[in-house]
């Protein structure tokens, strides 16, 4: 039994007059093509490459207007901003703009003995205080005496005889105006020349 064993496990050995013959990888896969075919194959593989390239710019065309549509949304997005930050800026300065006002009229009013003297020294203090403050802001005088009227930045109490001034030319201020950045946050009440 052990000989049969060994006679079926044992390793057959090629005969030694048949040599094995090995094609190499690319002969075994080349089919052989004739001219015309290579041709075809060679115009179908242009012609592949050229409706990808098309579809490469189309693409890229595609990524860059996105692109520019992103930064054009972020620009706006940005003035939006800065627009509503100056709306909620203007609205808080307006209400500091009565107390200036307020301010301005006891310094013109100011007593002239000397405890009374030093309490509008330090009220003083307070109101150039609160211009620093306000000018930080943005916020800025509109200057109107011995200018033109203008309608966007002034609001006529009165119309006078002035014998030093053209007619249309601002006499004197009543109340100051202010402005911040575009936007009048009070026009100045002026009289104006005939």
């Amino acid at each position: 039994m052990k000989e049969k064993m060994k006679k079926t496990h044992a390793p057959k050995t090629p005969p030694q007059d048949e040599t094995p013959q090995v094609e190499s990888a690319a002969e075994a896969e080349a089919p052989e093509v004739a001219a015309e075919d290579l041709q075809a194959v060679i115009d179908g593989l242009k012609n592949e490459l050229k409706e990808t390239q098309t579809k490469a710019d189309e693409y890229l065309d595609g990524w860059q207007r996105s692109r520019a549509e992103f930064a054009n949304f972020r620009k706006r997005i940005e003035r939006d901003q800065a627009a509503a930050n100056q709306v909620a800026t203007g609205n808080v300065v307006k209400r500091f703009i009565d107390v200036v006002d307020d301010l301005d009229r006891a310094l013109k009013n100011r007593p002239k003995d000397e405890e009374g003297a030093n309490w509008a020294g330090g009220i003083e203090l307070i109101y150039r205080k609160l211009l620093t403050s306000l000018e930080n802001e943005g916020v800025q005088v509109i200057q109107a005496e011995g200018k033109l009227f203008d309608p966007s930045l002034h609001e006529a109490i009165s119309q006078e005889d002035h014998p030093d001034l053209d007619s249309g030319q601002v006499i004197a201020t009543v109340s100051q105006g202010y402005i911040l950045g575009e936007r009048v946050l009070r026009p100045a009440r002026v009289r104006v020349a005939r």
